[in-house]
């Protein structure tokens, strides 16, 4: 065990507009997953796309949100689906992990949003939940559905840039979050029902994977959820029901826990602004945003430097 490391509050950095509010519906989501709680939205999935504006999902009512640099949001979509986790793709479209549908794909230059892969062979998905891209264009996501330590038969798969698809590990009580390492050999996966973050080293040249290990073990809340690599190769972790988010070092050491001003849905992260120096959260309906200084990433005085030194050359 590690000594506590400092903490600090994050900042709320926006809010679903009264506008966007969703009441007197009904979402089987809402029911099973918050326990019929009244969700007006439920944000997921934060991702950057290539102009600097953020992207969330609202896994509930099938939206995506737009969100630029001034804390406006825009809703650009609205469909039949359960959205969760959001990545892009280097051609601009934005990959969905849909726990309705599948993996779905969606280009914000026609707005248009179509099923990309509903099932494995011929055997449909238990409910994607989160997703992200290698350098290659491999893509991998977590298949979580209701699977727990009562049904550890969760599922982590790889869809290869050539379109094959490889199922890499099967008994995942609960796969949630997920991102490469910087040298992209090794896999980490939140494994919410286990409260840990398991390691999983790729083999790449024979496609599989190789003695797999929990790296970190929490404790308390509902357990790992969204995960994000910072510039020094250390990792993001939002700990929901906890209503934190841990960053913990190359090492996995704790260096570092930031706390919600506004609950415990501390779901999903990514590191964007000038430099990646800030981390956005997602967290019910809000957005939550702080400054963080990591291995490798420039310090906030050398950002405002860089700031200034383009405005001069404006």
């Amino acid at each position: 065990m590690y000594a506590a490391p400092p903490s600090r509050k994050f900042e709320v950095f926006a809010t679903v507009p009264e506008r966007f509010h969703v009441r007197n519906r009904s979402s089987t989501w809402v029911d099973v997953q918050l326990h019929g709680a009244k969700a007006p939205a439920f944000l997921e999935g934060p991702s950057f796309d290539a102009r600097g504006d953020l992207w969330v999902t609202d896994i509930p009512w099938g939206r995506l949100f737009r969100i630029d640099p001034e804390a406006n949001m825009h809703c650009e979509l609205e469909y039949d689906g359960e959205p969760n986790g959001l990545a892009f793709h280097p051609d601009g479209r934005a990959f969905i992990a849909d726990n309705k549908n599948g993996l779905m794909v969606f280009d914000p230059r026609t707005g248009k949003v179509e099923p990309f892969l509903d099932r494995a062979l011929v055997q449909r998905f238990k409910g994607l939940n989160d997703l992200s891209f290698a350098s290659n264009g491999d893509l991998y996501f977590t298949d979580q559905g209701q699977t727990g330590l009562h049904d550890a038969t969760g599922r982590v798969y790889r869809l290869a840039a050539d379109g094959r698809l490889d199922c890499l590990l099967s008994n995942v009580p609960s796969p949630n979050g997920l991102v490469l390492n910087l040298h992209e050999d090794v896999l980490f996966v939140a494994v919410t029902r286990a409260n840990a973050i398991w390691r999983v080293p790729l083999v790449k040249q024979h496609g599989l994977v190789t003695k797999v290990g929990s790296w970190i073990q929490l404790s308390g809340g509902g357990g790992p959820d969204g995960l994000a690599l910072d510039e020094g190769g250390g990792i993001a972790v939002c700990h929901v029901g906890l209503g934190a988010v841990w960053i913990f070092d190359e090492l996995g050491q704790p260096a570092l826990r930031l706390d919600s001003p506004v609950g415990r849905m501390t779901t999903n992260c990514a590191y964007g602004g000038p430099g990646r120096g800030r981390i956005f959260v997602t967290a019910g309906e809000h957005v939550l945003v702080a400054e963080v200084q990591t291995p490798g990433a420039p310090t906030q005085a050398q950002r405002t430097a860089s700031g200034q030194a383009k405005g001069a050359h404006a």
